[in-house]
């Protein structure tokens, strides 16, 4: 039921994110543990199908995103507020809006940040993964040189189709040394961390000089940090997982920036698989096991 200020969307697509499995697990540092019953799930897609008091008639039936909160976007019909919809771009489907506006936002929101110049070198970890699948093409498009790092000869595969220069395995134990010999030996000028972790340190000590090295995920667990001293003698600019809380006010922009961008056919999300409503857990474990590639969706 949607009361003042809110309306009830018909569920089409369900997003998820890396940061909801941890929410669902109580593992995640910035939020507190759910509470039961929990249903999992924060942006959905679908038409609106009930606007509540106070609502403008016009919204129903328009195709919208519309953000839950932190909990009901797992469901048939979910309850959002007016002010927190977004409307759907026309020429772009459901499943696509959801991916860019979640991850896209996310990786608009990156590459904005860490200031890529062309023909800086751009290192992205878990590059088949979502956000970065999103940052190998931006930073691409920015004429960039790019090197993704995933880990599955299947993962690489798709990082070399979404256009890097090179592909590395971070299995591998030499691979930071791959890095310093695609870059001439200077390391990358900048760095996304997506994994954190021994690899996240990894891939800072093969930042360059005068580089970038921006923290955005903690796939490994944890998340990088890095300490200042140390990074003050590296001469390397770090912009840590903080960055992220400054996203907010920003999402909409983005959205609609990188929206602009697929409808011109310059980026593509990848939706690399989806689970109908009935299997949720099983696309939650997808992302756990990190055998997922790209966005993982729910249909409803």
């Amino acid at each position: 039921m949607a009361g003042p200020g809110q309306v009830v969307v018909a569920v089409e697509v369900a997003g998820l994110t890396f940061i909801e499995t941890q929410i669902r697990r109580g593992t995640d540092p910035w939020h507190e543990p759910p509470v039961l019953p929990y249903v999992p799930g924060g942006l959905v897609a679908g038409r609106v199908d009930v606007v509540g008091p106070g609502v403008d008639q016009a919204w129903l039936g328009r195709r919208v995103l519309a953000w839950t909160g932190e909990t009901g976007g797992f469901a048939e019909r979910a309850v959002g507020s007016v002010e927190a919809l977004f409307p759907a771009p026309d020429g772009l489907g459901l499943p696509e809006a959801v991916a860019l506006y979640s991850d896209g936002s996310t990786a608009q929101g990156l590459v904005e940040y860490a200031r890529i110049r062309p023909g800086d070198w751009v290192l992205v970890e878990a590059a088949a993964g979502g956000v970065g699948s999103l940052l190998v093409q931006l930073a691409r498009a920015a004429g960039a040189r790019v090197i993704g790092a995933a880990g599955s000869a299947r993962k690489l595969d798709v990082v070399r189709e979404l256009g890097a220069d090179a592909a590395v395995d971070y299995r591998a134990p030499d691979w930071t040394g791959e890095v310093r010999a695609l870059t001439a030996g200077a390391g990358a000028d900048v760095v996304f961390d997506g994994v954190g972790g021994d690899i996240g340190r990894a891939a800072f000590a093969v930042t360059a000089r005068g580089g970038r090295f921006s923290v955005h995920g903690a796939a490994s667990g944890a998340a990088t940090s890095i300490d200042p001293a140390v990074a003050r003698r590296a001469g390397v600019e770090v912009i840590g997982i903080d960055q992220l809380f400054g996203f907010g006010t920003h999402v909409n922009r983005w959205a609609r920036e990188i929206m602009a961008e697929a409808a011109a056919g310059r980026v593509r999300p990848l939706i690399g698989q989806t689970f109908p409503l009935d299997r949720a857990a099983d696309a939650h474990a997808a992302i756990e096991q990190r055998t997922a590639l790209g966005k993982t969706l729910v249909l409803v």
